[in-house]
């Protein structure tokens, strides 16, 4: 018996002495805000679900870092935004990927800044996201970035040159794309034949479409959300007209529109950081598992927010954030990793600026038979 006892305590002895698999582990508490329900709920639960899949493979891998999501729910309202902010706070959030839509990423990134939490937004582009706060940095491309390459893109592939735009002079996306794409299509020589703007509350385009027929037209460039692309395309099959259209990250999404035909997106090319077609193992491995669990192809915004986590991931790697760090103690750090690392995600290979923002290439998708396409000129 008195051996028996002695052989259990050397045992225990053991044990204690040595660090166990649970202690060397690092668990970092990642929240997710984005809308997961209303208008915009197709961007927000690409985002979730991208997020839950990264946190799936990292956990799976049984390295040194474990990911707990804290999924919240925002509505794509700025003030929902805040309250979700702060319940994933309470939840004990170290860090947020974040928001998914612009308004709410600009409320809760002030709120943030004052109370120092670290936010990567896997798809708010506008520039005010991350004006004056340096603690908000992005994934997704901003939006002068995406006037911009989309006007190169344009010239560069042999694409139509009489250009006619339809944009919502309502919203500070579209608006943001628009002008830097206008400022750069005339710097390349492109002809810019018609300019038509829309607001939140136009269901009627017949007016923006003829216009850009009338007017010569060959390509129509929609710096805007799906939903009033969708009535855009509607209007023009009704006119017989059929231009090259091409869009920005904001359309992507179309497909899914409940009832939407989507023969009418046939064509239609988007500006994106992520093919779901690539070839590359990283990617068809991200596409499988998603159509796995959601019976769908992922979109760019999931793409952005599985690279978000491996992202943060990696900067807490480097900035050596331990399980038991407040945000507030995590955000200074990962400021500094995050101009540090390089992360080859499915949406590209990342670096970050001071600034928040992200340098990778943009390539360009088009809609054939009912899916998303790399497109080859």
């Amino acid at each position: 018996m008195k051996k028996m006892f002695a052989v259990l305590l050397a045992m225990t002895m053991l044990l204690a002495l040595t660090p166990s698999m649970a202690e060397d582990t690092v668990t970092l508490k990642i929240a997710h805000i984005g809308p997961e329900t209303g208008a915009a709920a197709v961007y927000g639960l690409a985002t979730s679900r991208g997020a839950a899949i990264a946190a799936e493979e990292i956990n799976a891998a049984g390295g040194k870092f474990r990911v707990e999501m804290i999924d919240e729910d925002d509505q794509h309202d700025a003030e929902v935004s805040v309250n979700a902010y702060n319940a994933a706070m309470d939840k004990g959030a170290q860090m947020i990927v974040g928001t998914t839509t612009t308004t709410p990423c600009i409320a809760v990134g002030a709120l943030a800044y004052e109370e120092r939490v670290f936010m990567l937004t896997p798809s708010a582009s506008s520039t005010a996201v991350t004006a004056d706060k340096d603690n908000v940095y992005q994934v997704c491309f901003t939006d002068p970035a995406q006037g911009a390459a989309s006007a190169e893109y344009i010239q560069q592939n042999g694409l139509p040159t009489n250009v006619a735009i339809i944009y919502n002079n309502a919203d500070a996306y579209s608006t943001g794309i628009y002008q830097t794409f206008d400022e750069k299509a005339k710097e390349l020589g492109l002809n810019v034949v018609s300019v038509t703007t829309f607001t939140d509350d136009t269901n009627d385009f017949s007016v923006q479409v003829a216009d850009a027929k009338n007017n010569g037209a060959e390509l129509v460039f929609l710096p805007i959300y799906y939903t009033p692309a969708s009535m855009i395309l509607q209007a023009a099959r009704a006119m017989d007209y059929a231009p090259v259209w091409f869009g920005v990250d904001g359309m992507d999404g179309i497909l899914s529109i409940e009832g939407f035909d989507t023969s009418l997106a046939e064509g239609v090319m988007l500006l994106t950081p992520f093919s779901a077609d690539a070839q590359d193992e990283k990617t068809q491995k991200f596409v499988a598992r998603y159509q796995e669990l959601y019976n769908e192809v992922p979109n760019q915004f999931a793409a952005d927010a599985y690279d978000c986590v491996y992202a943060l991931v990696a900067a807490s790697e480097l900035a050596g954030i331990t399980s038991d760090m407040s945000a507030e103690e995590c955000c200074d750090k990962l400021i500094a990793a995050m101009q540090q690392i390089e992360v080859a995600g499915v949406t590209g290979t990342m670096t970050w600026s001071a600034n928040g923002e992200v340098t990778k290439t943009p390539t360009a998708v088009v809609i054939e038979n009912g899916v998303y396409v790399g497109f080859n000129k």
